[in-house]
């Protein structure tokens, strides 16, 4: 048998004797292509495409499928596999993390919103809105923008956690650049909403910033003591 098509029925077979947790990232991505290419194989295909992102699946996962199909020449039908593949998994972890009740650190908002905006090629702004026992109430996606910022109302934050009856708001947004540190403009933001809030007896619980290479905190970094001054 070609030694290309032996190396890819013994990751099948690895599969279905270990299971698919004791296969390694290439060897998972290689089940997807199922086959390679002219003297070589799916595996050997598979590690090429993740060399090209750096080994990072998160790399793969921010290209369009028109950006994928010209890797390593994948073409429209294995980009489109590997796609959905992807995003399949961040449907999964989405699913488990809108189930999250209740925030108590940083790490909770985390959890809840890394899945939804890590990968994002565009910024999103959203607000969670909490009882006085830190319960989640509400969370509502307040604007999406561009690459770079998205604009957002203070007016419409404030109303809908009047609204909600809320005692507490927990912002959150991402970087599509990859950097979590806030820039000005979000810590300008920042402060303005801390203020808002304070006239209605609202505390601002934190701001939480979600990008690929980490997140960040203001809470902290002690940045909302004075509504991030």
């Amino acid at each position: 048998m070609d030694d290309r098509l032996s190396e890819d029925r013994e990751v099948r077979e690895k599969l279905i004797a270990k299971g698919v947790s004791a296969l390694t990232t290439a060897e998972l991505l290689s089940i997807l292509l199922q086959k390679g290419g002219v003297g070589f194989s799916a595996l050997e295909l598979a590690e090429r495409v993740l060399a090209h992102f750096g080994g990072s699946l998160s790399g793969i996962g921010r290209c369009s499928v028109s950006e994928l199909r010209s890797t390593e020449n994948l073409g429209v039908r294995h980009a489109a596999v590997v796609a959905a593949a992807l995003e399949l998994g961040r449907r999964e972890q989405a699913e488990k993390a809108g189930k999250q009740e209740i925030i108590r650190t940083d790490q909770d908002v985390i959890a809840m919103f890394r899945p939804l905006l890590a990968h994002l090629p565009h910024e999103e702004f959203w607000t969670v809105y909490l009882n006085t026992a830190n319960r989640v109430v509400d969370r509502v996606r307040i604007s999406q923008g561009g690459v770079a910022a998205t604009v957002v109302d203070v007016r419409l934050v404030i109303k809908r956690a009047i609204a909600d009856l809320a005692q507490g708001i927990v912002l959150v947004h991402n970087h599509p650049s990859g950097k979590a540190q806030p820039s000005d403009g979000d810590i300008e933001l920042t402060r303005k909403i801390f203020d808002a809030a304070a006239l209605f007896d609202i505390t601002l619980v934190d701001h939480v910033i979600i990008a690929s290479e980490g997140c960040f905190s203001f809470r902290e970094h002690a940045l909302l003591d004075k509504g991030g001054r």
